[in-house]
């Protein structure tokens, strides 16, 4: 017999299917189905024939593909008893729980006591897909790998493109041809990572950003966790992700994965973007305010370092408000004896050399400027040279032959008595201040990966969500290190790198918008001489590109000219005007015919206006710029087109593209398929072209 079911949301189709109770299998994954298509007749239609060189039957590739049933690929589940015996469950489907947004699947082994349990929901306005997988046992067991839901991926895909990275260089994008076998990214770090960020775009041949079919998929969970990409010999592709293996260290009754977050788009790569964009902000974080617009940050941490003194910071504070900074986070060093990072990590109480009548007189005058107050933690770590660690040795993570990182080592997350600490100590500051915002950092790797330390620490960001709800939390790890859907359940912005080279971050920004909507992707105006690579940048690149995100400062204000003042007021300036429908606009990558222009357009939800942001990374191969083509206009509307900055133009763009001189009306035909003739430009500047639908 067989068994169907189907979701819509008005752009994808996903349909699973069963034969004889067996556990289910993605039979079609794409663009919308007629609503009267036979899902009995689509079953039968997909099925493989079977030729020499296979078995005589070909196993199915199902939600969780079962190595009992002779799976030539990559298992679904790898189960063991608590006596360290293989397990291989016969599973049947004993229940099917169906809404017009929802399925859940039950299957069951009544003599191995084993329930799985698949679940799938589909999200209308976002176009967003997410599976879960859940395991309970009568009995404990021990779990070597569980797949979320597992999915196909397509066949007329001759690449995937997934991301690599390191500290000061995330959201690397590597593409990787399709061939025969497995393509595996695993993070073993203990921490979603710089190295192997969760996700994965599958473009289908002949798609770009803005035009063809693709489908992606990202993983909301910020331990270690594994990426399959496997293509079988007959042909069949597989996509599994899933906590790393081995990482429940103990025999337990009950397991889930996280949430896997997948979209299909026939608008190319773009349409997937725009699916995690919104779901994101909509659906996944929960702002304090919503109503609030996004404030101006501003960072002390390359200003001054460890070095605290009052009246500096005070001076600091003062030009930081006059520059449009609208709130004052003070960074590492506050606490504790810490004068550089060996120290006093885990002490989290005012350090009184720095600050002898507490944070308070700081905090008063930043408030008095109209600004908030923010404040760094580094809550999961510890130094050895802390009254924390010598009072109580026992909450570190891992063995005593470690190696440290940055001088430190890991709390033990898992621990009960660990969370009740560190809830204490910050709520304490919290409730003693008007402290609006925490940066909360995660400067090391785990010794070994423990999903333990993974929900030990949403355990305790819950808590503190739950008690101070007015608290907005950034997820700050090295940067980037702890980037995904599960963090972003419990905080509200994310540090993308600790690189503040316009340069660097111009890319950086561009490839993490793949996922990452504009209010919670924290970027700054770094100093002249940046700390992380040495180079130099012109204000007005290292100001447009903090304002392509949620825009802030981190340097010494102190060392601006006047000149460079006026233009970091002017382009904040232009950020707050601008803010609350860059808020919600999506993020469109654009396809360029100069590999050096880095490009992409914020396109208001209304569709009525937008603004395109075109970086020049390096010089062009030809003289002048290639027409930049802009996308999802109106092609019969006409668009009002300025060059915000064309005062920025160079003595040697000597011309007079129409641009240059003021406003020009065209078409989104035009726009779309022949593109806008800028100025030609030195590399590392930006150009900004606002668009009004007239």
């Amino acid at each position: 017999m067989i068994q169907s079911w189907r979701l819509d949301d008005g752009r994808q189709s996903l349909v699973l299917g069963c034969a004889d109770g067996r556990l289910a299998e993605v039979i079609y994954w794409g663009a919308s189905l007629p609503m009267g298509e036979n899902l009995e007749t689509l079953y039968a239609a997909g099925t493989q024939d079977v030729t020499g060189g296979m078995l005589d039957q070909a196993p199915a590739l199902s939600i969780c593909p079962d190595a009992g049933r002779s799976f030539p690929g990559q298992a679904g589940l790898a189960l063991r008893g608590a006596d360290g015996a293989v397990i291989h469950p016969d599973l049947r489907l004993a229940d099917a729980l169906q809404d017009a947004r929802s399925l859940t699947l039950v299957y069951k082994d009544p003599a191995m006591g084993l329930t799985y349990t698949a679940t799938f929901n589909i999200d209308v306005a976002t176009h967003i897909i997410s599976a879960q997988a859940q395991l309970s046992s009568d009995h404990p067991v021990r779990l070597e790998w569980l797949a979320a839901p597992v999915l196909p991926a397509p066949q007329l895909a001759d690449e995937m493109i997934d991301f690599a990275g390191r500290w000061c260089g995330e959201f690397q994008m590597v593409h990787s041809p399709w061939s025969a076998g497995i393509r595996m990214r695993e993070s073993r770090t203990g921490r979603s990572g710089h190295e192997h960020f969760p996700g994965l775009v599958l473009p289908c041949l002949g798609a770009t950003n803005t035009q063809g079919h693709a489908y992606a998929l990202h993983y909301g969970w910020s331990g270690g966790h594994r990426m399959v990409a496997e293509e079988l010999p007959d042909g069949r592709r597989q996509v599994q992700f899933g906590n790393a293996p081995a990482t429940e260290l103990e025999p337990s009754t009950e397991f889930a994965t996280a949430p896997l977050y997948a979209t299909f788009s026939a608008q190319g790569i773009n349409g997937c973007a725009t699916a995690f964009q919104r779901h994101l902000r909509d659906e996944v974080v929960r702002f304090p305010d919503p109503a609030r617009p996004r404030p101006v940050h501003y960072n002390c941490w390359e200003a001054i370092y460890f070095d605290h003194k009052l009246p500096d910071l005070k001076d600091i504070a003062t030009r930081a408000a006059d520059l449009g900074a609208e709130r004052f986070v003070l960074d590492d060093g506050w606490f504790g004896k810490r004068d550089d990072d060996t120290t006093s990590l885990g002490d989290w109480v005012v350090d009184a050399r720095k600050y002898p009548d507490g944070l308070g007189p700081l905090i008063e005058h930043v408030q008095g400027l109209g600004m908030t107050f923010g404040l760094w933690f580094e809550p999961e770590m510890i130094n050895t040279d802390s009254d924390t660690y010598r009072a109580r040795p026992d909450w570190v993570l891992g063995p005593e032959t470690q190696i440290t990182g940055r001088q430190q080592l890991v709390l033990d997350m898992a621990q009960a008595e660990v969370r009740d600490y560190l809830f204490d100590r910050i709520s304490a500051l919290l409730a003693a201040h008007p402290i609006d915002y925490i940066k909360w950092d995660h400067n090391r790797v785990l010794p070994a990966p423990d999903a333990a330390q993974t929900r030990g620490t949403y355990a305790l960001l819950d808590r503190l969500g739950t008690a101070h709800p007015e608290v907005e939390i950034e997820s700050c790890a090295s940067g980037g290190g702890r980037i995904d859907f599960g963090i972003l359940e419990r905080t509200q912005r994310v540090w993308l790198s600790d690189s503040n080279d316009a340069h660097e971050r111009l890319k950086i920004q561009h490839n993490a918008a793949l996922f990452l909507p504009m209010v919670v992707t924290g970027s700054h105006v770094g100093p002249l001489h940046c700390h992380t690579s040495g180079r130099k940048h012109d204000i007005r690149f290292r100001a447009w590109v903090a304002a392509q995100r949620h825009m802030g400062f981190e340097m010494d204000p102190r060392e601006l000219t006047d000149l460079e003042a006026d233009v970091l007021r002017d382009v904040t300036g232009w950020w707050k005007a601008n803010r609350d429908w860059m808020a919600r606009a999506d993020i469109l990558r654009l396809d360029t015919g100069d590999a050096a222009m880095i490009a992409e357009q914020q396109m208001a939800e209304d569709g009525s206006r937008f603004v395109a942001f075109a970086g020049l990374a390096a010089a062009p191969s030809q003289i002048v710029p290639r027409p930049l083509c802009l996308t999802r206009l109106d092609a019969n509307a006409a668009y009002e087109i300025n060059l915000r900055n064309r005062d920025d133009r160079e003595r040697l763009s000597r011309g007079a593209p129409a641009l240059s001189n003021g406003p020009v009306m065209l078409s989104g035909a035009y726009l779309m398929n022949n593109g806008l003739t800028l100025p030609w430009s030195f590399p590392d500047r930006m150009w900004v072209i606002e668009g009004k639908r007239l």
